[in-house]
């Protein structure tokens, strides 16, 4: 009798197990076209938003283009990849007093990640600052340029916001180091406020053999 009952219950474990594995396969289908219609609107959306930017904007592509048309290495350079902080310091007199004072009003750590490339375009500069920390990105805004002095360790950096408004920074370069550091000061009101930013690089670095022997 027991023996009969076993007969009688596995045709109904076997189509319990297929129907179950249907179901499941079902279910992956559903996440898999989700995800990548998640992806194909991610992709339209930022598509969207960089055709009506006022920036501007460089594909992947071209990117590509301008790092292949480099006639020397990117060691030694200010090419490469950037983490990216800032200080906003103010400093003034308060009231009813003679003495000055400096304070801290802003600081970002590490808040983002830039791609300096050397560029070879017609556009009058040297290099271009492409911010790289964001994903689904169809084309990537141009948010600043990079051009050297003569005969100097100094270079001249001009900062595009959303709206492709400019400002102007003066740079230097500590190749030893790999970090590039940027002032701008701004007076107001007998107060003047400094925006310090600095670029310390990710990539390439100096081998440090190279390094030592400077």
């Amino acid at each position: 009798m027991a023996v009969c009952r076993a007969g009688g219950l596995l045709p109904e474990i076997i189509r319990t197990f297929f129907f179950s594995m249907k179901i499941l396969s079902f279910c992956v289908l559903i996440v898999s076209l989700t995800s990548c219609s998640y992806e194909r609107m991610m992709f339209k959306a930022q598509s969207a938003k960089a055709k009506a930017s006022p920036l501007e904007q460089v594909t992947l592509h071209e990117m590509i283009e301008r790092y292949m048309a480099k006639d020397q290495s990117s060691i030694g350079t200010i090419e490469g990849i950037y983490s990216v902080s800032s200080v906003v310091t103010k400093k003034g007199k308060a009231v009813f007093s003679a003495r000055e004072k400096e304070r801290i009003t802003d600081r970002k750590e590490n808040y983002s990640k830039v791609a300096i490339i050397r560029d070879h375009s017609e556009a009058g500069r040297e290099y271009i600052e492409i911010v790289i920390d964001k994903d689904h990105q169809s084309s990537y805004p141009v948010y600043g340029e990079f051009s050297t002095m003569a005969e100097s360790n100094l270079l001249l950096y001009k900062h595009f916001d959303s709206k492709a408004r400019s400002t102007s920074f003066t740079f230097t370069y500590d190749k030893s180091k790999d970090v590039l550091e940027g002032i701008r000061t701004d007076n107001s009101n007998n107060r003047t406020i400094t925006y310090k930013l600095t670029y310390v690089k990710i990539s390439p670095k100096v081998p440090a053999l190279q390094s030592s022997t400077r």
